[in-house]
């Protein structure tokens, strides 16, 4: 028969841990509780970087509390008792068997610096995917009420995260995460985005003279192969200056090889026929929905990086910041198809090594300090 826990028996140290930095919190905690000197060769970590609450209490507790003489502390249990009491103030699972657990499982609490700047780099990770699935959520909020506003300044809280990661974890050449992107999923009423495509390439069949004002908005920001085809022949016969009606667009798409079983000249030529709106309108539209997408996909993909456990934070910034730059190109298209472009920001001082002078303003500046 399977043996019963009494309700008063400890069951802290019985628990599966799930991820190995399990091990790697109780080896630091038990080497700080073996020699609490060693918090002070501790760096980058605070509570919150623990995985558990009874581990992010003890460590609250351990780095609140005065550290005791270690002759004493070699002798007694007093300053135990100290974390043990305040630390279940937090957690109250905690107890005295559980701290005697850390201590056991400790291999050489020398190692306190490596253990912590392994807790650092599990907590980074977990921040990393926390921030890019809570992106996520806002991409495919359908009732937010400007909802690229929402999203990019989202984005700008997920790329302060990679940022700060960053400064912690500087990134390494060539170290590329190893998990697969997943592929785009965002959930969007695709017949509503062809409508409004189909809407822009008849109206700016009709007005080829204002495809010019829309120079930001790319093939690939439409939904449909076919609807990206036919704008790229739209924005190539604008660009030559040639004719521009149904029949030359059909032409056109002739020669670039977008006619198919699916595609009949018929279907294209109504497709171009009934303009409505205005260019502008219609090309925001579809740039919005592609600025979407992409955050949707980056987003995705930064999550999947930071849910493989094997990847590095030199792997996840290099991954994470590849991903952001992808939202940062579409942003730039849409600050000015929205005219938002922001002003600017100053270059901060190029660092310059030490040693003499080369440029001739260099020399110019000695020679003045010179005659002072």
């Amino acid at each position: 028969m399977p043996h019963a826990p009494e309700p008063e028996e400890d069951d802290l140290d019985a628990i599966a841990p799930p991820q190995p930095v399990f091990h790697v919190e109780q080896a630091l905690l038990g080497a700080l509780l073996l020699d609490p000197h060693r918090l002070s060769d501790v760096t980058g970590i605070a509570a919150d970087s623990f995985s558990t609450p009874a581990h992010a209490a003890l460590f609250a507790a351990i780095s609140t509390l005065p550290p005791p003489d270690p002759a004493e502390h070699a002798k007694n249990t007093k300053w135990l008792d100290q974390v043990l009491a305040t630390g279940r103030q937090q957690a109250r699972g905690l107890t005295a068997s559980y701290l005697h657990t850390l201590v056991q499982v400790c291999p050489w609490p020398r190692h306190a610096p490596a253990y912590a700047r392994m807790v650092e780099a599990e907590h980074a990770r977990r921040r990393l995917q926390t921030a890019a699935e809570r992106l996520t959520q806002i991409v495919n909020d359908a009732s937010l009420p400007h909802p690229v506003e929402t999203v990019l300044a989202e984005a700008d809280a997920l790329t302060a995260v990679v940022d700060d990661i960053t400064s912690r974890f500087p990134p390494r050449a060539g170290v590329l995460p190893r998990t697969a992107a997943p592929p785009p999923t965002i959930t969007t009423d695709h017949t509503e985005a062809a409508e409004e495509e189909q809407l822009l390439l008849a109206t700016a069949t009709a007005h080829p003279a204002d495809i010019e004002s829309v120079r930001w908005l790319l093939p690939d920001d439409l939904t449909r192969p076919l609807h990206a085809g036919l704008w790229q022949c739209l924005t190539a016969l604008a660009r030559r200056r040639e004719p521009v009606d149904p029949v030359t667009v059909l032409w056109e798409a002739q020669q670039r090889g977008l006619l198919d079983n699916a595609s009949e000249p018929s279907k294209v030529l109504r497709l171009l026929a009934e303009p409505a709106g205005s260019v502008e309108h219609w090309a925001e539209r579809a740039l919005q929905r592609s600025l979407l997408a992409t955050a949707d996909h980056a987003c995705r993909r930064i999550s999947a990086y930071a849910g493989d456990p094997a990847n590095t934070p030199f792997q996840l910034v290099v991954g994470a910041r590849r991903a952001l730059a992808d939202i940062s190109a579409v942003r730039t298209r849409w600050q000015h198809a929205t005219g938002t472009v922001p002003p600017p920001r100053p270059r901060p001082a190029a660092a310059t090594r030490a040693g003499p002078p080369t440029t001739t303003a260099a020399h110019a500046t000695r020679a003045a300090r010179a005659t002072r």
